[in-house]
């Protein structure tokens, strides 16, 4: 069943209980190999990048288990042995248990990892920030291998605040001797719940949140119970879904104090937002107005994995919008399938420009990653006659369930099969 039909043309009206967040839950997966003892993650989302997550700390040695969406893993038999290339080439977030097999067993062999079609995504940062922790790298053609007989604390200054970087140099140093001071650190919210988890297993990491970290290593872990908190991004997701078709839905569970960026912009295009303790409220009852400049940035600004669904939404706005990407160079690869729905889009640069107001139709389209493919979805909920969105395996990704969300919202939507 890879792909999604979409009916669309009417506004959304309903509610959705928005998943626990992918984001934040791989790191918590990979630091919960760091410790000899059982954990319990609740509120775990049931997409395939945990599936792969689950595959990887299984070829680890990990006992995982997964019941609705509460995940146990036990890492008290874990051994270390080289990862599949099959998990890892699967999913770009395998890079991060680099730090947490650093941490437990001084040692990772792994394939390149894979997953990623939006940009190049260099694992050097990662690299270049292990090394100073004292690990040495040996890199082939098809893969590598890291060894560390002792991690050191050291102070580390990140050319770029990379998520990714941040989370492996913070899995690492968890395990360093000494203290280690991490600047220029990513200050996402996925890093503060996985140092939010760590510290509840017996860590001391200050600052998470900030540009600035501080992990004091070889601190004792101890098992825990930990709930994953909901997903920023999809409640974004159907925050500009909103946007586009119109309606009135009520997000459940939405993080809204993350959500500062996707409200503002959503506010300026014309929604009432409104946030209680049921949820995120979002009504629009107009076409969207457009916006003359949305960047893309670290956060707290625009998250990227935004970009695609606003992108979609913003086809409706009469008049023109211009997004910019600032984050991965290969971030529009949306704008050709939009254009088979009717957009009128241009791309300049690292800027698509976008003169909206008409109506899309319906077309065959295929989602090319996993962003992308929630924007064509979104597209599809706006036009008119039938969408079928092919590759709905990018989606899968990152959403747990999209055509429930959509039709608990009234949209005539199915998972289907293509010839």
């Amino acid at each position: 069943m890879d792909a999604i039909c979409v009916r669309g043309g009417n506004p959304l009206f309903g509610e959705v209980r928005i998943q626990g967040s992918k984001n934040a839950v791989l790191p918590i997966m990979a630091a919960a190999l760091l410790i000899n003892d059982i954990c319990i993650i609740e509120n775990c989302p049931r997409i395939t990048d945990v599936e792969y997550m689950k595959l990887l700390l299984s070829e680890a040695g990990c006992f995982v288990s997964h019941s609705d969406r509460k995940l146990v893993i036990d890492a008290r038999c874990a051994t270390g042995e080289r990862m599949s290339k099959e998990a890892v080439t699967g999913m770009r977030s395998s890079i991060m248990l680099l730090g947490a097999m650093l941490g437990r067993f001084g040692k990772i062999s792994s394939s390149y990892p894979g997953g990623c079609v939006i940009g190049k995504r260099p694992i050097d940062i990662h690299i270049r920030a292990l090394k100073k922790m004292g690990v040495r790298v040996r890199e082939e053609a098809d893969g590598f291998t890291a060894k560390a007989s002792h991690l050191k604390g050291c102070i580390l200054n990140l050319p770029f605040p990379s998520v990714g970087a941040t989370e492996n140099v913070i899995l690492a140093a968890v395990k360093a001797e000494g203290d280690t001071y991490l600047y220029n650190a990513a200050k996402e919210p996925e890093i503060v719940s996985l140092c939010a988890f760590l510290n509840k297993a017996g860590a001391q990491i200050t600052g998470a949140g900030s540009d600035r970290i501080k992990i004091t290593g070889q601190k004792p872990l101890h098992g825990i119970t930990y709930r994953v908190p909901a997903d920023r991004i999809v409640a974004g997701t159907y925050v500009c879904a909103v946007l586009g078709a119109g309606g009135h839905v009520l997000l459940r569970d939405a993080p809204y104090g993350e959500m500062e960026s996707m409200v503002r912009i959503a506010t300026l295009a014309g929604a009432e937002v409104a946030w209680s303790g049921e949820g995120l409220s979002v009504l629009m009852e107009q076409k969207p107005r457009p916006i003359a400049n949305v960047k893309t940035a670290v956060y707290p600004g625009f998250p990227t994995d935004l970009q695609s669904p606003l992108l979609a939404a913003l086809t409706a706005a009469e008049g023109v919008s211009v997004l910019e990407e600032t984050i991965f160079e290969d971030r529009f690869r949306i704008v050709g399938e939009l254009q088979k729905m009717g957009a009128d889009i241009r791309i300049e640069g690292q800027k698509a420009i976008v003169k909206g107001g008409s109506r899309l139709r319906g077309a065959c389209v295929s989602a090319g990653e996993l962003r992308g493919g929630a924007g064509l979805v979104i597209a599809g909920c706006m036009a008119d006659q039938e969408t079928v969105i092919t590759n709905r395996h990018f989606i899968d990704r990152g959403y747990e369930d999209i055509c429930r969300d959509y039709q608990n919202l009234g949209v005539n939507i199915v998972a289907g099969k293509t010839e």
